[in-house]
């Protein structure tokens, strides 16, 4: 029998995929949509999208401010760290509510951002 080294899981998104590997391997293989594996990999990319880009946007808006360098590292460390967390506790998974945790603590730092970049504006 094949083994791929490359998706242990034979989970297969899309026919391109199977016809790829069909014309190297001659393994007949489907597109597989509902890998429970897969979709929770899905599920934590999906949610590091939502998250990670308005943070760096804010972010950049944020170092435009020229804020103290020190509340600055703090914000993009603990950010870091509570994503880091975050996908730890999607992938592994650890019991709720340590998901969310790392998710409002990373939603807390770019909020913290937002107001900061709103108020130097205002005044």
């Amino acid at each position: 029998m094949y083994t791929n080294l490359y998706f242990p899981l034979k989970a297969y998104m899309t026919d391109e995929d199977c016809r790829a590997l069909r014309q190297r391997t001659g393994a007949d293989v489907k597109p597989t949509r509902n890998d429970p594996d897969v979709e929770r990999v899905r599920g934590c990319h999906h949610n590091d999208l939502e998250n990670v880009i308005p943070f760096v946007l804010i972010g950049l808006l944020y170092i435009l401010t020229d804020p103290n360098p020190w509340y600055a590292k703090m914000h993009f460390r603990i950010f870091t760290v509570a994503r880091l967390f975050h996908s730890v506790a999607y992938l592994k998974p650890l019991p709720q509510p340590s998901r969310a945790l790392g998710w409002l603590l990373g939603y807390i730092v770019t909020l913290s951002m937002g107001v900061s970049v709103v108020m130097s504006g205002v005044m």
